[in-house]
């Protein structure tokens, strides 16, 4: 365990980089210090996280582009009709203008109620997708009790919870220990060379078990090696062939 807890903090410190964010829709938060806008542009920066980079990356902007640096102000100020108006004829692969204007109401909803989504979160990630979603399945915010894994969901509490070079952070009650992998292609990957799990399906259960042996290693942060673990695949000089090697290397 303390080899492979070596070459883990070994991987963070030579990745776990600001410089290696872009082209990361993380990259959008950096722009927001206020917590109040960060953490709106955090939830639909990941929302939209699927698909190429360069798609996502240029649906994001569309969408923070008319709120001219002030996420909070103009989610707030802005009623459904006006949503509708702004964002007509928004397409991101098969995310539609009805999708985000949903998703825009449903925000405005959350504050209202709650002032902010750290509360929300505080109630566990079910409620937080019901309450986003007015109590509607949607895809741009899963629930844990639809089977699916909450990738982008649990990237999104990454981002709000943790805080380092990389994760900006922004709420203050909620505890790092307690969040889950987001577990994309990538992070299952890794996982899987780690022997963390032999499941085939990456859904919520496998997140579960796979964020439980992290916690092994790191029980205050097990989702701490999350970013600099999923640099292999999507960098082009980083393949998880490198990453398999390094582990066989550590472990015998």
């Amino acid at each position: 365990m303390r080899e492979l807890k070596n070459l883990l903090e070994s991987l963070y410190k030579k990745l776990n980089k600001r410089g290696l964010v872009d082209p990361d829709p993380l990259k959008f938060l950096y722009d927001y210090p206020d917590i109040k806008d960060r953490e709106i542009t955090g939830l639909l920066a990941s929302s939209l996280a699927y698909g190429r980079v360069a798609q996502i990356l240029k649906s994001v902007d569309k969408i923070l582009l008319p709120m001219e640096g002030k996420p909070f102000d103009f989610v707030t100020s802005h009623n459904e009709k006006d949503f509708a108006a702004i964002y007509k004829g928004f397409v991101h692969r098969f995310t539609t203008d009805a999708d985000i204007v949903r998703l825009l109401c449903g925000i405005k909803r959350v504050l209202k109620e709650y002032g902010n989504f750290e509360n929300l979160y505080l109630c566990g990630v079910g409620k937080f997708a019901d309450e986003v979603n007015m109590s509607k399945k949607s895809y741009l915010i899963p629930s844990p009790e639809d089977g699916s894994a909450c990738k982008r969901l649990n990237l999104f509490f990454r981002w709000m919870v943790r805080s380092d070079e990389v994760d900006p952070g922004g709420w203050t009650r909620a505890k790092p220990a307690d969040l889950v992998v987001p577990l994309d292609t990538h992070a299952f990957k890794a996982a899987k060379i780690l022997g963390f799990t032999g499941k085939k399906a990456p859904n919520y259960k496998t997140a579960l078990e796979i964020t439980s042996h992290f916690a092994e290693i790191s029980p205050a942060d097990p989702i701490k090696y999350d970013f600099a673990l999923t640099r292999f695949g999507i960098r082009d000089d980083m393949t998880f062939d490198d990453f398999r090697r390094e582990v066989e290397k550590t472990l015998g």
